[in-house]
Parts: C-alpha cells; structure tokens; sequence
C-alpha cells in the first residue's frame, strides 16, 4: 500500500472513529469547513483510542498503562523530530506540524486517561475539575489553535465549555461508569457531596441493578449537580458568538447539544438509570434551529 492510500485509510477511519463514539455532540461534522474536517478527526481519534485502553474491553490494568504509555512514546518521538514507529503517529505528526499544534494538551490527556485507570474515587469537585482540565479541556484548546482563535479570554470560554460537556457526559453514564474499571465501580461524583445528600453506592448498586427506583434524595442530588454545569456550560456560551462562521455554527451546535441533555435529565429527575438522555432527530433540528438564531 503507498504512502497516500495509508495516509486516506487513517483519515477516514479516524473520521468514522469519531463520529461513531459521540452520539450527543457534533464532531468534525458536515458544517465545519473542509479543511478542518481531518486534523480534528485525527485529534478525535487520538483521544478517543486512548480513552477505549483506559475502558473498554477485558485488558488488566497493566496493560491499559502499557498502551498508553505506547502512545507516549510515541508521542515523545514526534516531540523530539524523530520517526514515530505507527503510521497513524506519522499522519497525526504530520498534522500537528502542519498546524502548529502545542504538544502538552496531547500529554495532559494521556495523563487523564491513565488516571482513569487507577483512580475510581473523586472526593470533591476541585477534584472532578482537576480531571475535567486534563480530560476534556485540551481538546478545545487545541481546536482553538486550529481555527487560530487561541488566546486568554476563548480559552477560559473553551475550558468551561468543554468541562461542562464531560461532566454532562458523567451524569448521563453513571451506570456505565459504575460497571467499568474490572469490577471497581468508578465513580465520578463527588464523595463529599454524595455524604451531603445522604447518597450511598450501595444505593446507587440498587438503582444500576434497578432493585430500587431512585428516591428524593437522589432527584435533589442530580438536580443540583445539573444547575451546577448548567450555569458552567452557560458560563462557556458566548464562544459560540465570538467564532464566526461554520466554526461558531459548529461551537453554538455543541453548546445546544449540552443544554438538551442537561433539559432531559432534569425533566426525568435525574432518573438517568431507567431514562439515559440520548439525542433524537427532533433534539437535532431544536439544536440546529438555536445554533441558527444564535439563540
């Protein structure tokens, strides 16, 4: 196979890897422009099969760590002018020069995916935040570097954003999460909080198992972690103005995206273990309607 029909493969599995692991947000879609399109893709499929090393499947935690540290070598062998071993680490090189991309949001979400490996707890919400900067925000920074919007004031907008999608993303997938991590349930709400509202995991293994249908304490506990990234996702907003164009189209599509998971889980009370927010064809034209209107 010749270097260009590699390079074709790469991009369009890395295109077909994003879209499909993203149900709720739009990623390197349709109204973004063209050239745009691949280098987000490949920044996607980056973070995204680091993160399936961290989760899914029946590996040990050793060798979560060992892939993941792979792709730190890898990436040390670009940020050193070197060769990297894989073609995909070659294509995404390639990418990061052409763009000029900075290499630590690469390294901090590495950091973050092999956290998830070995942390399953998060005592506070500094805590949560602390992940959150590392998880989820580096992948908007680095779009900003992309659409050369990069400076203080969109990076603090990026940064709430982004934290409050991963958090949307965690109240959502609390089953999930609570299944995964070789039978260590992980947990991503916050200890003290929890304790706060009289939440216990045994409760929340009742609600998983649905021997158990979720009480007043779990609604007051939800609704107020889902004012909470509201007004974070809220605090991120004018983003979607300040880019212009398909990119801010794109970014008010993303933003709107949140605000509809956000409306559905508070409509079933935080009941995400018998209703799991998923987006429909009708939330999709309400999201491109007030991604329009600007709204």
């Amino acid at each position: 196979m010749t270097n260009s029909h590699h390079l074709e493969t790469i991009q369009s599995s890395s295109l077909k890897l994003a879209n499909s692991h993203y149900e709720n947000f739009p990623v390197a879609s349709v109204f973004l422009p063209q050239h745009l399109r691949t280098p987000i893709a490949l920044i996607y499929s980056f973070a995204r099969q680091a993160d399936d090393f961290a989760d899914e499947g029946e590996l040990t935690v050793d060798r979560r760590l060992e892939l993941l540290n792979d792709f730190r070598d890898e990436l040390d062998l670009l940020h050193a002018y070197i060769k990297p071993q894989t073609a995909f680490f070659n294509t995404l090189g390639d990418m990061i020069k052409a763009n000029k991309l900075p290499y630590e949001p690469f390294y901090d979400l590495l950091n973050a995916f092999s956290q998830d490996v070995t942390k399953t707890r998060y005592a506070n919400y500094d805590e949560v935040l602390d992940y959150c900067s590392r998880s989820a925000n580096p992948i908007g920074r680095l779009l900003l570097h992309l659409y050369g919007q990069s400076n203080t004031s969109n990076t603090q907008l990026s940064d709430n954003i982004c934290s409050a999608l991963q958090i949307i993303n965690f109240l959502q997938d609390i089953a999930i999460d609570f299944k995964k991590n070789d039978g260590k349930q992980r947990i991503y709400l916050c200890q003290d909080e929890m304790a706060a509202f009289g939440i216990t995991e045994s409760q929340i293994q009742e609600f998983v198992d649905e021997k158990q249908t979720t009480d007043d304490n779990w609604q007051q506990f939800m609704l107020f972690n889902l004012r909470r990234v509201s007004a974070l996702l809220y605090a991120g907003k004018p983003l979607g103005r300040i880019l212009t164009g398909r990119i801010g189209f794109e970014m008010r599509m993303i933003i709107a995206g949140g605000e509809r998971i956000i409306s559905k889980m508070s409509k079933v009370n935080g009941d995400i273990f018998r209703f799991r927010p998923t987006l429909n064809h009708w939330d999709w034209l309400v999201i491109f309607v007030k991604a329009l209107m600007k709204v």
